[in-house]
């Protein structure tokens, strides 16, 4: 064999013994969310610690570098499996070891309390409670961001651990391009909106009624529940613990079934693309995704190009009514309007699809100041609430309902926020183009029939993985690179007619 060959075989062996830690840790990470009794705190921070520090080292060894450069010297053809992870071994090596281990397992013994902290923040409404663990998170992140390196700006070196390429530089500019388009369409939207009770569809809708119907949509969508389960807690999210293990969560009310719904399709769209990577690569490049920009647009294609379109709401409407009987008096296009609705709102995972991206407009520039040192963590509630006011025009009076409602900042998630409206404009370009490669498609969507749609995205996006970089990747399947014209487009097309 090949010494280049051998090499290759023993990388991928360490990237295996990585995963098992890593997948063990996001097992643990899970049960803290979902089942953990609150004493448990002080030693699961530990147990997350030790896991994340010994794959950071294993990870980072010099050995593995020494593998990689061997590996670099074999001519492996460009498009090959081989050539992609080890692509992307070099790109994740020269990252990780830059930061040194007890740096990493120091943030993650602190972020397993920031979140602990952020949720009794939140439930009190009480900022002070937890800033003393954002001083700690924004202050290692600055620390991780040195050990990157970047060019202009610390937040770029953040970004991208998220979204490989992407810079502070280029988000703004794509910002600059999609605030005013959405304030150009807000008006009338919300006019539209006007003939929409707010408060049409609130009703009763016992919870055990939600969890039926929502099992039934992940099902016919194509989530395999083989290979995954849901299960319920504050933040959803969702989370491949391994090979065949996939678990979304979700948040129910009982006077409003959409919120656990829209949730729970989100969730599953996250899902799709995990149970759509090759399992026979986990653990390696090529059984992971690429970028959270294009994870996310997964989700919001699902959750919202099908789950708010007419078509589903004709489809699944005697469904929805055999478990929820009030819906009965309401016909599909009044439910289809009434989940359509446009009005300003304060939390960002129920905001409507033509505000969702002022909500990150927000994050994102609040975390730029924070990074770059023009804000401070105390000062984060007041400016938050007099940006969130300039843009929404709401008035924000609880930190729960401003500055406290995510938890991606106790998660030392900083820097992640931007990749929720690339998900936007890579799901509409995405659509699109499905739409004009698949023609039957719109009639099998009426239908309640994913198939072919599903089918697609696995070609197209999940069965890729990490072979091609995120925008190689929207080049190679749409044409271009990711753009906010599309997006714009939808958005005028669906709410201003």
């Amino acid at each position: 064999m090949p010494p280049q060959l051998a090499s290759y075989k023993k990388l991928l062996a360490r990237a295996r013994e990585v995963a098992l830690l890593s997948s063990a840790a996001d097992a643990l990470s899970w049960d803290q969310e979902t089942n953990m009794p609150p004493k448990a705190l002080p030693y699961r921070a530990e147990q997350l610690a030790w896991l994340s520090g010994q794959a950071h080292r294993r990870f980072t060894a010099k050995k593995v570098g020494e593998l990689i450069a061997e590996c670099e010297q074999h001519n492996f053809a460009p498009e090959s499996d081989e050539a992609a992870n080890v692509r992307e071994w070099r790109r994740l090596y020269d990252r990780a070891t830059k930061v040194p281990p007890r740096l990493v397992e120091k943030m993650e013994r602190t972020r397993a309390h920031a979140r602990e902290a952020w949720r009794a923040a939140r439930e009190q409404s009480r900022f002070q409670l937890f800033k003393p663990h954002l001083d700690k998170i924004l202050s290692l992140t600055r620390q991780m961001a040195d050990c990157w390196g970047y060019g202009q700006s610390p937040y770029d070196a953040l970004v991208e651990g998220y979204e490989p390429g992407m810079t502070a530089g280029a988000l703004r500019k794509m910002f600059a391009e999609l605030r005013p388009a959405i304030v150009s369409i807000l008006p009338a939207a919300v006019e539209r909106a006007a003939a929409v009770p707010a408060d049409l569809l609130r009703g009763n809708y016992p919870v055990a009624a939600q969890q039926a119907f929502n099992r039934k949509v992940a099902e016919a969508i194509g989530f395999d529940f083989g290979a995954g389960r849901i299960d319920t807690t504050t933040h959803p999210f969702c989370s491949r613990i391994g090979a065949g293990d996939c678990r979304l969560t979700t948040r129910y009310n009982p006077q409003d079934f959409t919120q656990s719904l829209y949730g729970v399709l989100h969730e599953a769209g996250h899902g799709l693309y995990e149970q759509g990577l090759a399992q026979e690569h986990f653990g390696t490049p090529l059984g992971s995704a690429v970028s959270l920009g294009i994870h996310e647009s997964q989700s919001r294609l699902w959750e919202n190009h099908v789950g708010r379109s007419a078509a589903f709401w004709e489809h699944w409407h005697p469904v929805a009514a055999e478990h929820f009987p009030e819906l009965k008096k309401f016909s599909p296009a009044q439910i289809t309007a009434a989940v359509n609705r446009v009005s300003p709102s304060f939390i960002r995972v129920e905001a409507d699809q033509v505000t969702y991206d002022l909500h990150i407009v927000l994050r994102f520039e609040i975390e730029l100041e924070l990074v770059e040192g023009r804000l401070g963590t105390a000062d984060v509630p007041a400016y938050w609430n007099e940006q969130f006011g300039r843009l929404l025009g709401l008035k924000v009076t609880r930190d729960a309902d401003g500055c406290l409602q995510d938890i991606h900042w106790a998660g030392g998630a900083i820097g992640y926020f931007a990749t929720y409206t690339l998900g936007n404009l890579n799901a509409a370009q995405l659509m699109r183009r499905a739409l004009q490669e698949r023609p039957e498609l719109d009639e099998e969507l009426k239908r309640g029939r994913y198939q072919t749609l599903r089918s697609w995205l696995r070609e197209k996006i999940h069965g890729q993985g990490s072979r091609h970089r995120a925008q190689d990747l929207m080049r190679l399947t749409t044409g271009e690179p990711t753009v906010s014209l599309h997006q714009i487009h939808y958005l005028r097309n669906k709410f201003n007619g």
